[in-house]
């Protein structure tokens, strides 16, 4: 029985090969579309799944809230006392270890003076020795219970070894780190896979942190401020790690809690807490103020898993569509099987095998599609998909399992409308579109179908617009032609000849210094008191602190609303002078900035006044408000170099800029980037989805048009004696044109009304992921009802003009 399915479907598939063609094209095209997304899906819910015991790690997370209750910040480090007294106070904690992400320059030691092979290196991790019972993490060579015991030893990548030794063994080798200390490599181990939410190159024992002036064994017991540390606990087996969560605020209490008499203390608890996440978790679900590496987000999982049920959804309309349109064409075929025997539970296995039969023609097509479309994904994504039935047979069971299905839900309808005919009036040809049921379904499902086109034209119109807005907005400083460079401490003592030098080049504008750079992240803040009357008062604002140099603002070109900027013939402006942002002044209580100007304000503990109010500029991406904050000066601490560029040969500039450093720096590589590029980076991810729905939607307008292609070609040609008709009695072709389409008009119509709503909602959602936003632009609404109205006029009309220009003689003379 099966076999003679496969032959009749077969030739019948063959005999109508417009039909098939068109049907076997949005399916694969459909298919190929779902093929690339679940490979992207795949790849996003996979990471950190490495490790043998990753259902038992959780991370260790802490937030701090502002005076109203509000969280001012959420951190995925905590400070260094938190892992050692986690697993202490709590017995269900197996091991608890921390992480202190860095970067250094390293390099091996040279016997004859000459200069040695350095590398900057950033993901450089200080690790506990018990890191590799938390995580599973091959070891090449090297005892992994003993490689990281003592001080001044390193665990280095493969990759990482082969880069500094080749082919020799690296084991008890010696590598110079910031030309400052030896340490000595005892193992070496497998590079962390791609998917993994840290990619360390190089393990140095947590225990040379004792002597570091920083740290030091003092400060990893008792410094509850300095929020650097990744700290990760393995529960034991069985154990409800969560419900650990409801004891944290204790826990706070009782470690970093007070015994005081005061009545304004307020314990921890009330301003910080700790929370657990899963491991697993730490990639699509972690969007936090601080973490090791930039995470990918569920939403964009979701969002993507949607688009793919929607094209696929758009690709069974069309077949569901041609199928039932087709079925009066087939109603004396089943007529006829009817009368020699056939039963309808036979028919439907007849249509379903053509349906699923359909399916795996078009699945093979989606393969070839999605192949050569893979390489693009790769590219566009920065990853490396698998498409190979060995290494991912994971992929090859949803799609073939998904070709079944889809088979199967396509094929169901028309199988149930077709089976249903009675033979007689089958075959007497008495069966017409409404006797089927199918022509309210088919309207139904073309609405559907425009529907899901409509609302990613729409989004995709927003994600563009809103990406434009973030471009375009005016920062409040100047980002163009500012090279960044790493700032060093080996500078310190030579940084006024280092800026010298290179202001020396006429290319070269301006240099500051700063802790942190425009386009980054503003973490770091301590509290604050302002002088009212005889009394200081602290501000009930959380204000984060920048480090700048006299320099800075010029570099930047940032306006002062108030005062003056930091000068190096005020010799107290590097200890005692605070320059405050209009944000910091409002909150504090002034309304106007020259208010502010010579008020004593007290930072961190360290007294001054403010000497100078900058009109308020977007620091971070506008994703996030502006906050308030202030500037102040600082001996040490600086972090990175600005220089402003000028004239049209940038190429000069930057290469002077080498020369420059070298001079200064001669062991330390030259790495630098242009901060326009790290702002554009800020919007990458929008920018990649604006492109996505764009494709997409595309897609589905492809698809749609493709199965209304059919649809009419069917429709037409079913009323070509009514044409032929209408024709001899005058009816002329724009009037023919106009009752063929007058239908189709009205359901992409009613499709507008259904998508505009949800697309308002979800272009709502996802703009309130920006502090600043745009309005979703009317216009926009209308501008996707139009373009889809004449995309489906366009191909409705020229099959109706086709129609209307046949000559009614030709479709007339057999009546």
């Amino acid at each position: 029985m099966l076999r003679n399915y496969l032959i009749t479907s077969f030739r019948n598939l063959l005999r109508h090969k417009s039909y098939t063609l068109i049907n076997a094209l949005g399916l694969a095209v459909g298919l190929a579309c779902c093929l690339l997304i679940g490979l992207f899906i795949q790849d996003e819910l996979g990471y950190d799944r490495q490790h043998a015991k990753a259902d038992r790690i959780y991370r260790v997370t802490r937030d701090f809230l502002s005076p109203d209750g509000t969280v001012s910040l959420h951190l995925g480090h905590v400070a260094p006392p938190f892992g050692p007294l986690l697993e202490e106070d709590f017995a269900g904690v197996e091991h608890a270890t921390r992480l202190l992400e860095t970067s250094s320059l390293f390099s091996i030691p040279t016997q004859d003076g000459s200069a040695p092979r350095a590398f900057n290196e950033d993901d450089v991790f200080f690790a506990e020795e018990n890191v590799f019972d938390v995580f599973t993490i091959p070891v090449v060579q090297g005892n992994p219970a003993t490689a990281l015991s003592e001080p001044a030893t390193v665990m280095l990548s493969r990759s990482t070894a082969e880069r500094y030794f080749g082919n020799a063994d690296p084991i008890g080798q010696l590598l110079r780190a910031d030309n400052q200390f030896d340490v000595r490599v005892t193992g070496v181990f497998e590079d962390f896979p791609r998917q993994s939410h840290l990619h360390p190159n190089l393990l140095i024992s947590f225990k040379t942190l004792e002597s570091d002036e920083v740290y030091g064994r003092e400060g990893l017991r008792t410094n509850w401020g300095n929020n650097s540390f990744a700290t990760y606990l393995l529960f034991q087996e069985g154990y409800p790690a969560m419900s650990l969560e409801a004891e944290l605020p204790a826990f706070l209490d009782k470690h970093m809690g007070q015994t005081t008499n005061d009545p304004n203390y307020r314990p921890p608890s009330t301003w910080t807490h700790l929370y657990l996440q899963p491991l697993r978790a730490i990639h699509l679900h972690s969007q936090l103020d601080s973490e090791i590496e930039a995470n990918g987000n569920i939403r964009n999982v979701y969002g993507l898993g949607l688009i793919a049920l929607f094209l696929l959804a758009i690709a069974v309309i069309n077949f569901t569509n041609l199928s039932t349109a087709r079925s009066a064409t087939r109603s004396k075929e089943v007529g006829v099987r009817k009368v020699v025997g056939a039963t309808r539970e036979h028919l439907r296995g007849q249509f379903l095998t053509e349906a699923v039969l359909l399916a795996v023609v078009s699945a093979g097509l989606a393969l070839v599609l999605a192949t050569l479309a893979l390489p693009w994904l790769e590219q566009f994504t920065d990853k490396t998909l698998a498409l190979s039935p060995l290494t991912n047979p994971t992929i090859w069971l949803l799609l073939g399992g998904g070709t079944l299905l889809t088979g199967l839900a396509a094929g169901f309808y028309p199988a149930l409308v077709l089976a249903a005919f009675q033979p007689i009036r089958a075959l007497k040809g008495k069966i017409d579109q409404s006797a089927t049921g199918s022509a309210p379904l088919r309207k139904v499902l073309v609405v559907t179908q425009f529907a899901i086109s409509i609302l990613l034209v729409i989004c995709t119109g927003v994600v563009y617009q809103q990406i434009h807005y973030v471009r375009s907005q005016a920062l409040g400083f100047s980002k163009d032609q500012i090279v960044l460079l790493p700032y060093h401490d080996e500078l310190n003592d030579a940084y006024l000849s280092f800026r010298q030098e290179a202001l020396r080049n006429a290319g070269v504008q301006h240099v500051g210094r700063s802790s942190r750079t425009p386009s980054g992240r503003l973490l770091d803040s301590q509290g604050s008191q302002v002088r009212q009357g005889d009394s200081l008062i602290s501000t009930s604002t959380v204000i984060k602190n920048l480090r700048v140099d006299h320099d800075f603002i010029p570099t930047y070109q940032m306006e002062l609303a108030a005062g003056r900027n930091f000068s190096r013939e005020v010799g107290t402006d590097d200890s005692l002078a605070f320059i405050l942002n209009e944000s910091a002044i409002r909150m504090i209580g002034w309304n106007d900035p020259q208010q502010a100007i010579d008020q004593e304000f007290v930072y961190g503990g360290q007294a001054g006044k403010i000497i100078g109010v900058v009109k308020d500029f977007h620091f971070e991406s506008l994703h996030e408000p502006i906050v308030p904050l202030v500037m102040h000066m600082s001996r040490n601490y600086y972090n990175a170099l600005s220089v402003k560029l000028t004239g049209g040969d940038l190429e000069a500039g930057v290469a002077h800029l080498e020369q420059t450093w070298h001079q200064f720096l001669p062991e330390r590589p030259f790495e630098y980037h242009f901060l326009d590029e790290n702002f554009d980076n800020l919007y990458r991810t929008e920018q990649a989805q604006g492109q996505l729905f764009l494709l997409f939607a595309g897609i589905a307008i492809f698809i749609a048009c493709l199965g209304l292609f059919g649809l009419t070609a069917f429709s037409t040609a079913r009323r070509l004696k009514e044409i032929g008709v209408r024709k001899v009695l005058g009816a002329s072709v724009p009037g023919l044109v106009q009752l063929l389409s007058r239908e189709m008009v009205g359901l992409v119509l009613v499709a507008n009304l259904l998508a505009w709503p949800a697309a308002w909602y979800l272009m709502q959602r996802w703009l309130d992921n920006f502090a600043y936003r745009i309005d979703v632009p009317l216009w926009l609404f209308a501008a996707a009802g139009v373009l889809a109205l004449l995309i489906a006029l366009l191909t409705v009309g020229w099959q109706a003009t086709r129609a209307a220009t046949v000559n009614p003689v030709q479709v007339l003379r057999n009546e």
